[in-house]
């Protein structure tokens, strides 16, 4: 009996005799998918992890169920349940063959057979036996979807672990989950759930609660109400200086406020707006990003905390900071629930991104006579580095070669961000992007930062809409490297040092929001940030706070007052240093890009390392390169073999990058394989194709020739995926316009399917490169 079998004449009896799907607010959710499968360099996806069974009860999901075939051990399913009780946060978890029923409790580590599936009202008591009323009514309240969707598996424990906090009438909650996962809508889950509950301080369940969502940019503001739209447009109010000077005081009919932090920080003679709210009007602050000074000591929007302490606050960020002495993690507490970049791409719901270091001549400068110092005093012997440049020194011609670099590297097409040392700066950028594109459109590449003030909110506005393809480059420097919601960013350029980890984990998240089509998107570094990578707090490790404060730029409304800076030391001011290289050096600057690698747990490696780990996982797939032959020659054994090195780490997009770097684009990803594991030099696919034909011609008629010959063309321009089982069909309309067509041509499917096969055994035989070697 196979695994369906099993399921439906076994499995499922079990299940409705213990009263699932039978027993009121009791679901059964079959093939339930938790993740959506890390995207591929092609642009398809790696397995999903799909529970065979969730069980659901009261709005929770209580228990997994991992379902083996009859003729297997039912212990065979225990790994995958345990993996999935885990990302679902689902405390038992089942492994059965129909016939035998393994047990897991995740949390006392409890395991062995049992002889029946529990009732729902058992698996309730035995996982919330520390249920209370707050906790009960915030069950009862379903997931509210959001533009018609409802919360992935990780939103649905972040929100859980929230509200059960706030149940348990803790103060202060903290959320850690990576840019691009979805912060905000998580915000608005949490809050629907108080709001439909009738929660607020008092906890009587009178009235329903105000709600104070903090953002320390405009922007961030108006998008998160964006994603609060359900409560009505009635129910929600955005707080800004300017309605406040019109209505004479601050608003307060209405259920949920947005605002930013240096509106509340105003007002008249020094009295902030804050302060004209009673310090409990509040019920639950939300602040997001709140690792950027809402919760630091010496900031005094920590002052808008103090004030509305009676509330519950919970702190939304995407930067982990996991020492005692980090300001956020010291006012909030360790994390409730922490979702990282690294599980947010190997889930599939961020895209994955490569990284291509740029080095140059000119990286760093000494000055020599033959230069004209056009402005400024030069220090006669000073290797001026990348801090200083664009800072205190400033080579038009450096930059002109970096930006020519990065436009032969990218498709100009391609919305792109370029991150610069400062405003001046960005617009010297700008201006030359514009100069050297091939675009002539004058608005190809603008300038957002806080000095463009409404014309560059205008361009990110533009630039966030993935119908429009004008501005395809925008030049930066402090201002988006947060709050930019643009799901097609394909390139992000950095020109300037990156000194924090907080801010570098920003700007990578740029680019992991998902986009149809969008594969991966490149980081390109002239500055050295790709050592972050390597650093021990890359991904959820522990991070100092920042103690260097880099100027912040004035918030984007008008009427609104800029970021307090506490105390900056005063800089005596410097004219910049100008230099125009001599006729003829600009042309003498040379570069060279090298792509980084990635291993399973999402480090750096160097190229000869990856081939060492990937030379010794190997022979657990394969042993000789007859047998390797064997399993690639099979459009089926050979997607088999792919799956399972993705799910060792080395995926397609991974193996296509040490393609290129062993200089064999033109080949086949068989190439790739055989040349790690048995040093055999790699072929082009169009050698392959000859060295074949005699053998693969040999049988077939003239209509079969045909058919072969367009296979074996497509090939030959786009790689091995053109012959998996998959493509047979589109292959087929292709050629013929209509399966029938085909089928009358050819034969039948069976027919048609054994020649496409065939074709591939003798398209890798071994003798092929044998031949090759002899001519």
């Amino acid at each position: 009996m196979n695994e369906a079998d099993t399921r439906a004449e076994l499995i499922d009896p079990k299940l409705k005799a213990a009263g699932w799907g039978v027993v009121e607010d009791s679901r059964i959710l079959r093939e339930h998918r938790i993740t959506a499968g890390r995207i591929q360099a092609n642009g398809e996806r790696g397995k999903a992890d799909i529970a065979d069974y969730v069980l659901v009860y009261k709005n929770q999901k209580i228990a997994v169920i991992e379902a083996k075939p009859e003729g297997k051990p039912a212990a065979t399913g225990v790994g995958q349940a345990k993996d999935y009780a885990a990302k679902l946060d689902i405390d038992y978890a089942y492994a059965t063959n129909g016939h035998d029923i393994y047990e897991i409790s995740m949390k006392h580590g409890r395991e062995g057979e049992v002889a029946q599936f529990p009732s729902p009202e058992q698996l309730w008591d035995l996982t919330f036996s520390d249920q209370n009323e707050w906790k009960n009514r915030f069950d009862a309240v379903p997931f509210e979807p959001v533009n018609g969707n409802g919360p992935r598996y990780y939103q649905e424990v972040a929100v859980n672990r929230a509200v059960n906090a706030i149940a348990e009438n803790k103060q202060r909650v903290l959320v850690t989950m990576a840019t691009g996962t979805g912060k905000t809508k998580l915000a608005f889950w949490i809050a629907w759930k108080l709001f439909q509950s009738r929660w607020n301080l008092r906890r009587d369940g009178r009235r329903r609660p105000r709600v104070l969502f903090l953002a320390d940019r405009s922007n961030l503001a108006k998008q998160a109400m964006n994603d609060f739209l359900n409560f009505g447009e009635d129910a929600i109010v955005r707080v800004n200086p300017l309605d406040i000077r019109k209505a004479g005081a601050v608003p307060t009919n209405a259920s949920v406020f947005f605002t930013i932090f240096q509106t509340f920080m105003s007002g008249k003679d020094n009295a902030p707006y804050f302060g004209e709210y009673p310090p409990d009007f509040f019920d639950l602050i939300i602040i997001d990003e709140c690792h950027r000074g809402g919760a630091n000591d010496e900031s005094n929007w920590r002052r808008i905390l103090e004030y509305f302490a009676p509330a519950v606050q919970l702190g939304l960020t995407a930067t982990p900071k996991r020492k005692d002495n980090a300001d956020t993690y010291r006012y909030f507490g360790e994390p409730v629930y922490t979702y990282s970049l690294k599980q947010g791409i190997n889930d599939g719901f961020l895209t994955p991104f490569k990284v291509r270091r740029v080095k140059t001549t000119l990286d760093d400068y000494v000055y020599t006579t033959d230069d004209d110092v056009v402005e400024g005093e030069v220090e006669q012997g000073k290797i001026y580095r990348e801090p200083d440049f664009n800072r205190t020194i400033e080579i038009k011609e450096r930059e002109a070669e970096r930006v020519r670099i990065v436009l032969s590297e990218i498709n100009q097409n391609e919305k792109t961000l370029i991150f610069c040392a400062n405003q001046p700066h960005a617009a010297l950028i700008r201006d030359l992007v514009n100069q050297l594109s091939d675009s002539k459109d004058p608005f190809y590449c603008v300038r957002v930062t806080a000095e463009d003030g409404k014309r560059g909110d205008e361009h990110l506005k533009y630039f966030q809409d993935n119908e429009r393809t004008i501005p395809t480059v925008l030049t930066t420097s402090q201002k988006l490297s947060t709050g930019v919601d643009a799901k097609n960013v394909r390139n992000i350029v950095l020109m300037r040092p990156i000194n924090s980890m907080i801010e570098f984990k920003q700007i990578i998240g740029r680019g992991t929001r998902l986009f149809d089509g969008k594969a991966y998107f490149t980081i390109y570094d002239f500055v050295d940030a790709y050592y972050h990578f390597a650093d021990p707090e890359w991904d959820g490790e522990p991070v100092e706070p920042t103690t260097k404060r880099e100027p912040k730029e004035r918030p984007e409304d008008s009427g609104e007052l800029p970021v307090i800076v506490d105390n900056p030391e005063p800089e005596p001011k410097k004219a910049k240093i100008k230099i125009k290289l001599r006729d003829g050096k600009e042309r003498e600057i040379q570069h060279m890009i090298q792509t980084s690698l990635w291993g399973a747990d999402g480090k750096p490696v160097s190229v000869q390392e990856f081939m060492e780990n990937l030379f010794g996982t190997l022979p657990e797939f394969f042993g000789t390169e007859d047998e390797l032959r064997a399993i690639w020659s099979n459009p089926n054994t050979r997607a088999a073999l792919l799956e399972k090195l993705a799910a060792a780490g080395y995926t397609r997009d991974i193996l296509e990058e040490l393609q290129r770097l062993i200089g064999a684009e033109g080949s086949d990803l068989f190439d790739v394989l055989a040349y790690v594991s048995f040093v055999t030099p790699p072929i082009s696919r169009e050698q392959r194709i000859k060295l074949a034909e005699p053998d693969i011609y040999e049988r077939l008629d003239e209509k079969e020739t045909e058919f072969v010959q367009f296979v074996l063309s497509k090939y030959a321009q786009e790689g091995e995926d053109e012959l998996s089982e998959s493509m047979l069909a589109p292959l087929l309309t292709l050629l013929y316009h209509a399966l029938a067509d085909a089928i009358e041509t050819l034969g039948d499917v069976e027919e048609i399917r054994t020649t496409f096969f065939d074709l591939q055994k003798h398209l890798y035989a071994k003798h092929n490169e044998r031949k090759l070697v002899k001519n």
